[in-house]
């Protein structure tokens, strides 16, 4: 493969990273206010100024390569934040809302892993040490990113369950309580109807 061709392909491959990261910037306030936990929102915000980071990261890039800083439009993110977007909505309940979240969320952190492995990788191949070593940080940032995620996720399911148990237990002692008052019902009843015991005279 010819090496300018290669380039092309890179450059190609930070332009849509570019505009996908700014989709990315406009999405992640809306997401930190939507989410109820404390500690998924504070995650959010903190990815957020991450996410600052990496579109600064790929201007230098562009620098290195000689190209103005200017994206092309990635229908691959918008369309997952559009249908992490709709996913929110359907949502009420608190805990499964933020779950909807960190679903969207870890769609958007892996498609952006595997876009910056193929963009570090052709990186690699044109020698481009630099570059590669930019795109690695912020590789190795998302996936950081994807981790905590997961962690949230898997204290909300714990939540979850929680309230799951808590409910069927509220609705056990529904179903136990008429079924205990019948009982005591049935015990009253049969105590009064008992005839009383003959007590025997001493002496006769």
């Amino acid at each position: 493969m010819e090496q300018e061709t290669l380039q092309q392909l890179f450059v190609d491959q930070i332009k849509d990273l570019y505009d996908a990261e700014k989709q990315i910037v406009k999405a992640l306030p809306k997401m930190a206010k939507a989410a109820s936990s404390e500690e998924l929102s504070e995650a959010l915000r903190h990815h957020l100024d991450e996410t600052q980071n990496h579109v600064s990261r790929l201007e230098e890039v562009f620098k290195m390569m000689g190209v103005p800083a200017k994206g092309k439009s990635c229908k691959g993110m918008k369309g997952l934040l559009e249908e992490g977007s709709e996913a929110l909505k359907e949502e009420e309940d608190e805990t499964l809302s933020d779950l909807a979240i960190i679903a969207a969320a870890q769609k958007v952190e892996h498609y952006e892993i595997s876009a910056y492995g193929t963009a570090k990788t052709i990186a690699e191949q044109l020698g481009n040490n630099e570059a590669m070593e930019l795109l690695q940080q912020t590789e190795d940032e998302e996936a950081a990113a994807d981790s905590k995620l997961t962690e949230i996720a898997t204290s909300l399911y714990q939540v979850t369950e929680e309230e799951e148990d808590e409910e069927m237990d509220e609705e056990e002692e529904e179903v136990a309580r008429p079924m205990r008052a019948t009982a005591s019902a049935r015990r009253s009843s049969s105590s009064r109807q008992a005839p009383a015991k003959k007590t025997s005279r001493a002496g006769r």
